[in-house]
């Protein structure tokens, strides 16, 4: 029998199994080496030494950009030819291609082998569904692909890549909200990543039924397009693949801050009576939110004028407290002559179609509706321009919600076309376009001014334009630990503004469990807090006396770690290394980190460990990886490497410090608008290890950072010299703190901790 094509009796009749069958020729040109074999066209681009980049095809088609991918390949590079192999090698790789039958194995320079092509069935379609198969090495683990259910280690499981909106989801549905087709694998010691780009509904299958022999992707149309990336070291993959895709930009400061929302505050006095109240209370804020009822018939781009009459008042009274406004924007324009959005569509000939050119209605909030066709330039440029209608009041924040996109029904016919393009092809890029529409338009509108973008839905790339959150979790134990784990897989794919509903969105979650979860949101990227119409109102008031003072003491614990958290957000614009971090990014071959009683711990950037301990628990193991550790609230010191049981009140959520640990810190203030006190706190914890920190500063709200105008220095530990030294100021602001007050953990008979100095801009050196 023919290895090109096998014909299953388990099909139905006429499905055949086409696989990629032998080299017939192959040719090098601008940096592309192409290779065809009687069935398909394999395409190899070299991105990097460590990025390389397989396209096969069927049916290739050139001008079929990506809207994840803002990187070109090098121009050229080097092959050798063997009777059966085609081999590329670079600094980092080798991709050893199989002539008899087509195979793609990549090894690293040394030769050892990182990911192989299955050696019978390679890349394969049945008609247009195009799959991979690959070997699964003995203990092989897999992370990533973003917001999916389930363990952190992928292994054994299987996914579905299609946008959803899942507001009833449990923590074991599949697909939700985002589509992040990229993975890292982890085997021998050994590390790599694969992207594939390919926006069409695709798969992921992690050995989940195959015996232990293999795993595979594919999609259900379009190339088998994937990067591959060769970098020893997942940190170094996501840098890579950040790198590839883009890094996000600095946040507005104020975003950072503790953001209060529900569905909905139904006037405007409500909205500012909430706003008032925290400040009567002296617990820190800096956003409030409206959902949907804020609208005039829930238009798009309208304000209800009973409820919301006037909303640059309500805007200047906010702004006066030192609150923004972040207001919520779907995609369905209501149909409904005289409507300004939808005559202006109607008019260009903006929305999403039938074949047949008649405009695509389905049912959403306002009623009928018509869908904007984000695919198009002219569209996204037409819909930016439209939030004028919020950015003239003074709303500085955009919450994209709806963009899977949602209808009610949920099943959009599949011959619907945006542009060019069917819906089954771009329906998981839908809700990154509308974000991508929405940052562009608001950045422009604003000027100098950051925008807050926040989107539902994505795809990989989203980090460019938007933060994202999690969608509509519930009040539940399993959900908060579910959350976080969302969180921490979707820092793998490069988003690093993430956040959940704390306190879950539906449902009416216990004081207990209120206010553990409260108290991992102070270390969760986005902290914002929002719940259902119809639920108990959930503002931290509402739990009692001594519940609402454990979760202003959260609060403000957040708002110390501000400098901390500002300059962890820095370095992922750098690097792309996400703000929370699971464990497997630095300990990916530390087995206890994979382990189910563990796997939800994360990294709270460079220095911080955190444990979720659920609301009914008020002990808990943690385990401690390599290094040593302090218990942030009591100093207690540990050695790592081992389970330890600790203490867990409400009151305390389990925390720990690395030793050599540098976390910079401030007094506490009511919002990102208040100055303090100018005193910036250089918390250091003792360690045999150096270590060093890259301090950051901006004015937190403009774009002038982009032209050097910012404060960055170097902090660094030095255990042998028992020094503390901070490098020059780079950049041309002025730090807002200055002065600098050292605090010293763990270092025996030390009282440097009183001493406050001046903040100057050359180098500084203290003797421990």
């Amino acid at each position: 029998m023919p290895l090109s094509t096998f014909i299953y009796s388990g099909y139905p009749t006429g499905m055949n199994l086409e696989i990629a069958g032998n080299v017939q020729g192959f040719k090098q040109q601008d940096g592309i080496l192409t290779i065809k074999t009687a069935e398909a066209e394999a395409r190899v681009y070299i991105y990097s030494p460590t990025i390389i980049r397989v396209s096969i095809s069927k049916n290739f088609n050139p001008d079929d950009p990506s809207f994840a991918v803002i990187r070109q390949p090098l121009a050229d590079f080097d092959f050798d030819e063997s009777s059966a192999n085609i081999d590329i090698t670079t600094p980092a790789l080798k991709l050893s291609i199989q002539k008899s039958p087509l195979r793609f194995n990549f090894f690293t320079a040394a030769g050892s082998s990182l990911s192989e092509d299955d050696a019978r069935f390679g890349t394969n379609w049945q008609g247009e569904r195009v799959t991979c198969y690959r070997r699964l090495f003995e203990g092989e683990r897999f992370i990533g692909l973003g917001e999916k259910t389930g363990n952190l280690d992928r292994r054994s499981a299987a996914y579905v890549n299609w946008n959803t909106d899942a507001p009833n989801h449990t923590p074991e549905s599949d697909p939700l909200y985002k589509t992040f087709p990229f993975f890292i694998g982890l085997h021998s010691g050994l590390t790599y990543g694969l992207f594939l780009d390919n926006t069409h509904k695709s798969y992921f299958d992690f050995g989940a039924s195959t015996d232990e022999e293999t795993s595979w992707f594919g999609a259900d149309g379009g190339d088998l397009n994937y990067y591959f990336f060769g970098a020893q070291g997942v940190a170094k993959i996501i840098e890579d693949y950040t790198w590839l895709t883009g890094r996000m930009e600095m946040p507005p400061l104020w975003s950072l801050g503790y953001q209060q929302c529900r569905w909905s505050y139904m006037s405007a006095d409500e909205v500012l009576n909430i706003a008032q109240t925290f400040r009567k209370k002296q617990i820190p804020a800096d956003v409030m939110y409206c959902d949907i009822d804020y609208m005039d018939d829930f238009k798009i781009f309208t304000w209800n004028k009973k409820t919301f009459p006037k909303p640059k008042q309500m805007l200047d009274k906010l702004k006066a407290m030192d609150f923004r406004l972040v207001t919520i924007v779907d995609p369905g324009i209501k149909v409904e002559e005289g409507y300004k959005e939808y005559d202006e569509g109607i008019e260009q000939d903006y929305f999403a179609k039938y074949p047949d050119g008649e405009n695509y209605t389905g049912y959403v909030w306002p009623g009928r509706c018509h869908f904007p066709d984000f695919f198009r330039g002219e569209v996204r440029e037409w819909w930016g321009a439209a939030f004028t209608a919020l950015t003239q009041p003074g709303v500085e924040g955009f919450w994209n919600d709806m963009n899977e996109p949602a209808a009610w029904g949920q099943n959009i016919p599949w011959i619907v076309k945006f542009g060019d393009k069917f819906m089954p092809e771009v329906r998981n890029a839908y809700g990154m376009q509308m974000a991508r529409a929405t940052y562009d338009g608001t950045r422009k509108i604003m000027g100098n001014k950051r925008p807050f973008v926040l989107t539902r839905a994505a795809y990989s790339g989203t980090q460019r334009y938007s933060a994202v959150w999690t969608g509509d979790n519930t009040g539940t134990d399993a959900h908060m630990l579910l959350g976080q784990r969302l969180v921490n897989s979707l820092g793998i794919t490069g988003m690093s503004f993430i956040g959940v509903d704390i306190g879950g969105f539906s449902g009416n979650p216990t004081p207990e469990l209120m206010v553990r979860w409260n108290s991992l949101g102070a270390y969760t990227p986005m902290f914002r807090n929002h719940a259902i119409q119809g639920s108990k109102m959930r503002e931290p008031w509402e739990w009692g006396k001594n519940n609402e003072q454990t979760i202003k003491k959260d609060i403000e614990q957040r708002y110390k770690l501000l400098p901390y958290l500002y300059s962890s957000f820095y370095q992922s614009t750098q690097t792309g290394l996400p703000v929370s971090r699971t464990l497997a990014i630095e300990h990916s071959f530390d087995g206890n980190v994979f382990d189910e009683r563990f796997q939800n711990e994360f990294m709270f950037g460079d220095a911080m460990l955190v444990a979720p301990v659920e609301s009914t628990k008020l002990t808990e193991d943690v385990y401690l990886p390599r290094g040593s550790w302090y218990r942030l609230s009591s100093d207690k010191f540990y050695e790592g490497e081992q389970i330890v049981n600790v203490q867990a009140p409400l009151t305390d959520l389990p925390v720990f410090v690395k030793a050599g640990g540098i976390i910079p810190m401030q007094s506490v203030v009511q919002s990102t608008n208040e100055k303090g006190d100018g005193i910036l706190q250089v918390h250091v914890w003792n360690g045999r290890e150096a270590n060093s920190f890259i301090y950051y500063e901006d004015d937190g709200v403009s774009y002038d950072y982009e032209q050097g105008i910012y404060y960055k220095r170097v902090i660094s530990f030095n255990p042998i010299e028992k020094s503390l030294s901070l490098s020059s100021v780079e950049g041309s602001s002025k730090s807002r703190f200055m002065q600098l007050k050292f605090v010293l953990h763990g270092f025996d008979g030390v009282k440097l901790q009183e001493e406050i100095i001046e903040n100057k801009s050359g180098e500084i050196e203290v003797k421990l």
